[in-house]
């Protein structure tokens, strides 16, 4: 069964739709992570806020993930995906929008930060769950991990160039012009999304009462052999790398020794590694197979992380840059090539639910690894907590080991699966 009528068979290349999603998501991706350095520093320098309170931010960024995120897919799936970016799209730049506005007028609170926060994390939900069912409308199913390439891509251009341009826009104006930058970003990837041509058409499926649409999303995830394997490796991956992500600053300022400016640079250098992961995808699931690529990029690279506790001066350094690089290229192909997989292997109707469930699991453990990661560097100090992080993320590849060592290729449809199925 299909949701939606299909996009002209043009290919990537000549797929104006796909290019005009792709370039608002860039443009959006690009606000967000100026946003990333931009709202703390508003919090620190216009309200002297606290640590505490600009903590606060990442978790209500977060947040929604655990509150609406399982409902957010059942909603998904009932309504037009492009009209949901939209509205999600517009709710970002409007909340983002009101904290220069708030300031002006002289209103500006840490609590009117957390709400925009909050507001843009829930669009977010929606957002992020739309598009990765709307892609395969849009997207030949054999272009779609080229799509998916191209969409990792520019995220991690994005990561690498977002905090620079935050902190230059602060020291040229103020750090609100970052966020001014980011409700521009939403606002241009609206107008994009408002000019793709294809419409879906409506689902054609009986709705049933939203617990029993949440159960069939999150039973598929449970009782497939394959999604319960990502999921659960997401989940255990995610804890340890946010913990190593927790403490990353302070290990390379307070214990290797390097200066704020050095630091900056070789935390930007790790998206270097996202770069070049997207761009690897899809010749490593060519050359090797879909499968062996997931669990050669996520499981592979992982034990390589273990160079980052060794950063000093000199070939510290190197050691850190190394090790940062592969196992941010490592889960940014893994991710391109399973993306692209899981949008021919789930059912269309059911992809919003599915992927709410799936992302529910993995981000639900975002805020549960920074505990632990700081408990552990507490106790034992921060380059003892980065060893366990990194060690505990270079294990997680065997949950990948265990689902995927005798597959060659990630499957088109799952067992039993009719071939018109998605």
């Amino acid at each position: 069964m299909t949701t939606a009528a299909r996009a002209p068979r043009t290919g990537l290349p000549g797929n104006r739709d796909f290019r005009l999603l792709w370039i608002g998501q860039s443009a959006s991706s690009l606000g967000s992570a100026v946003t990333g350095v931009a709202l703390p520093l508003v919090a620190v320098t216009l309200l002297d806020a606290s640590a505490l309170q600009v903590s606060l931010l990442t978790a209500a960024a977060w947040l929604p993930w655990l509150l609406i995120g399982l409902p957010a897919g059942a909603w998904v799936d009932r309504l037009p995906r492009r009209r949901v970016m939209l509205a999600a799209d517009w709710a970002s730049a409007a909340a983002f929008l009101s904290v220069p506005l708030a300031a002006l007028a002289g209103v500006l609170t840490v609590v009117h930060l957390v709400a925009a926060a909050l507001t843009a994390g829930a669009a977010k939900v929606f957002f992020a769950t739309a598009y990765r069912a709307y892609l395969p409308s849009l997207v030949d199913g054999p272009d779609l991990l080229a799509a998916n390439a191209r969409l990792q891509g520019s995220e991690q251009v994005a990561n690498l160039a977002g905090p620079g341009l935050a902190g230059l826009i602060a020291q040229l104006f103020s750090a609100l012009g970052g966020l001014l930058v980011d409700a521009a970003s939403f606002v241009l990837s609206a107008l994009c999304l408002t000019r793709v041509e294809h419409r879906e058409s409506p689902a054609g499926r009986p709705r049933r009462r939203l617990p029993a649409e949440i159960r069939e999303g999150a039973r598929l995830v449970a009782g497939d052999r394959l999604l319960r394997g990502n999921t659960l490796y997401g989940c255990a991956a995610n804890l340890a790398l946010t913990g190593y992500q927790s403490l990353l600053v302070v290990f390379l300022v307070d214990e290797a020794g390097f200066d704020p400016g050095v630091t900056g640079l070789l935390v930007a250098a790790s998206s270097l590694g996202g770069i070049a992961g997207a761009a690897a995808a899809r010749p490593l699931a060519a050359r090797l197979g879909s499968a062996r690529a997931v669990l050669v990029a996520k499981a592979g690279l992982a034990p390589l992380g273990l160079l980052i506790p060794l950063a000093g001066h000199g070939v510290g350094a190197v050691l850190f840059v190394a090790g940062s690089v592969a196992i941010v290229g490592g889960v940014v192909a893994g991710n391109v090539v399973f993306s692209g997989f899981l949008q021919t292997y789930v059912p269309g109707e059911l992809m919003g639910r599915v992927t709410t469930s799936i992302q529910v699991v993995n981000y639900g453990a975002i805020p549960l690894g920074a505990l632990v990661a700081g408990a552990l560097a507490e106790l034992f100090g921060v380059r003892a907590a980065l060893w366990v992080m990194l060690a505990g993320f270079a294990l997680s590849g065997s949950i990948l080991l265990a689902v995927l060592g005798r597959l060659r290729d990630l499957p088109a449809r799952p067992p039993g699966a009719s071939p018109s199925a998605g």
